[in-house]
């Protein structure tokens, strides 16, 4: 990786812009948002609850996005990559990663609530617990969910069905299979490489249009919720929910702190560098709507942006840190709640199964409780209708969740770079100190005289009437070279 020379240096830092001042920035009108929603859930949570509308409508607009621009970030970088074996290779390692990252989220799960036992005592007889209608729908969900569906789930019934029901790890599948195939054509796949490059920008730009409607998605998200739930539930099982959020922090601390360490990066500025995406996770309660803003600032940082673009979707849906010890946590809980003892060999499989069980829960409403129920059945020795125990207070551990999982992914995607020998650590010290650092070069749309000479070169090929390759000289279109690429394509090398 280049580093910036220091003249370079002096000169972006001269013509910078100056800085917003405090009040101007958009975390501050997030943080504002919190705060005022917060108040009026707590002093008038009817009108709170009547309040829902707002949350919902700004999430939904964010995640219309996110698979158009997961999508095409996957695409783009997959077709313009000169080696396709560097693709593979860099989604092996983000899966063990991955892997290894759940297992250690879910041993700190496992051994906080053993060394604090905190289900002893309740005595809960599992035969007369009362279960509601939407519980009883997740439990039955969970019950039928075998541990391999995950993976059968990855392929699509259709091309459009993932986007519409906003399925990121099958629009992940898509858009692999699609950068590999637009990489494959070469020189001929060169104006749908730069049709997607345009895209990207189209797609970002329509972000950052919806980004100045958080803070009013952040009040109207908050003040629901509060509304709603009210702080009841806090009192009476504060002692789980604090376990929760001490564990959560512990983990992002030492673990994912470690991992900054290792790459000589500080967690905590991290954090403070993506402040925006972490207020938007706390408002909304769901980590999809920072999923593009995670990915610009990986990018802007030094990542690669086909590592970005692969690491960071696929993460949401094999990453999930802080569900992994919530899973742990709670299922460990129920079995001593409901005086089921596990050995700790019990408790050692149910970890074997939740590192496939878990893999399911992003993108799906209540997915926690599902991988959840799926765990228990599978185990069999832990009562499923349990998780009533823990139903009333789910909401107030999902924004810790989230928070976790997010932390979890941009860490990772810093260490699968660093492994690819792509990380230009120095930059991202940089950034992350809020330090001036120079934009990195962009790909250049094709220009028109290089597109009709591509036109041209492409003249001397059989073609139907109706513009379709001649099967019968179909195979001189495998003979064009993968390296055989116009110049807007190898620009983008």
């Amino acid at each position: 990786m280049g580093h910036i020379t220091p003249a370079g240096r002096a000169a972006a830092t001269k013509n910078a812009a100056p800085k917003k001042r405090w009040y101007t920035q958009l975390y501050f009108w997030v943080l504002t948002g919190i705060v005022l929603g917060i108040l009026v859930g707590w002093l008038a949570p009817a009108a709170g609850i009547a309040l829902e509308p707002i949350g919902t409508t700004f999430v939904n607009s964010m995640r219309m996005l996110i698979g158009p621009i997961v999508f095409l970030t996957i695409v783009g970088g997959i077709a313009s990559v000169a080696d396709l074996k560097k693709v593979g290779m860099t989604g092996l390692k983000a899966l063990t990663y991955f892997q290894i990252g759940t297992i250690f989220a879910l041993l700190f799960g496992l051994v906080a609530i053993n060394v604090f036992r905190l289900g002893e005592g309740v005595n809960a007889d599992a035969s007369t617990i009362k279960t509601t209608d939407s519980a009883a729908k997740l439990i039955d969900a969970g019950a039928h969910q075998e541990w391999w569906q995950f993976l059968t789930h990855i392929i699509p019934t259709s091309i459009a069905g993932p986007f519409v029901e906003g399925d990121i790890l099958q629009i992940i599948f898509i858009a692999v299979v699609f950068g590999i195939a637009l990489n494959a054509m070469g020189k001929v796949g060169a104006p749908v490489l730069d049709g997607v490059q345009r895209l990207t920008g189209v797609m970002f730009k329509i972000l950052g249009f919806i980004m100045k409607a958080a803070p009013l998605g952040a009040f109207g998200a908050m003040a629901f919720a509060v509304g709603k739930y009210g702080v009841s539930s806090l009192s009476s099982m504060g002692g789980l929910i604090a376990l929760f959020y001490a564990t959560s922090i512990l983990f992002v601390v030492v673990v994912l702190g470690s991992v900054m360490a290792f790459l000589k990066l500080n967690i905590f500025k991290m954090i403070r560098h993506l402040k925006e995406e972490y207020l938007l996770l706390l408002g909304t309660s769901t980590a999809e709507p920072a999923l593009p803003g995670l990915m610009r600032k990986l990018e802007h940082a030094g990542v690669k942006k086909e590592t970005v673009g692969l690491v960071v979707p696929t993460g949401y849906s094999f990453n999930l840190d802080g569900a992994a010890i919530y899973l742990s946590l709670a299922a460990v809980y129920i079995a001593q709640a409901t005086n089921t003892n596990l050995t700790i060999t019990q408790q050692l499989g149910l970890i074997a199964v939740m590192l496939l069980t878990s893999k399911g829960a992003a993108g799906v409403a209540g997915g926690g409780f599902i991988a959840l129920t799926a765990t228990l059945a599978t185990l069999g020795t832990i009562p499923a209708a349990g998780i009533m125990l823990i139903f009333g207070i789910d909401k107030f551990m999902s924004e810790c969740r989230a928070l976790v999982n997010f932390t979890g992914n941009a860490v990772a995607t810093l260490f699968i770079a660093w492994w690819d020998r792509t990380l230009d650590a120095d930059r991202v010290r940089r950034v992350f100190n809020g330090e001036t650092v120079e934009p990195l070069p962009q790909a250049d749309p094709a220009p028109v005289d290089a597109l009709k000479k591509l036109d041209g070169d492409l003249t001397g090929y059989p073609r139907h009437a109706a513009g379709e390759i001649d099967p019968a000289n179909a195979a001189d279109f495998g003979s064009l070279s993968t390296d055989d690429r116009s110049p807007a394509y190898s620009k983008s090398l």
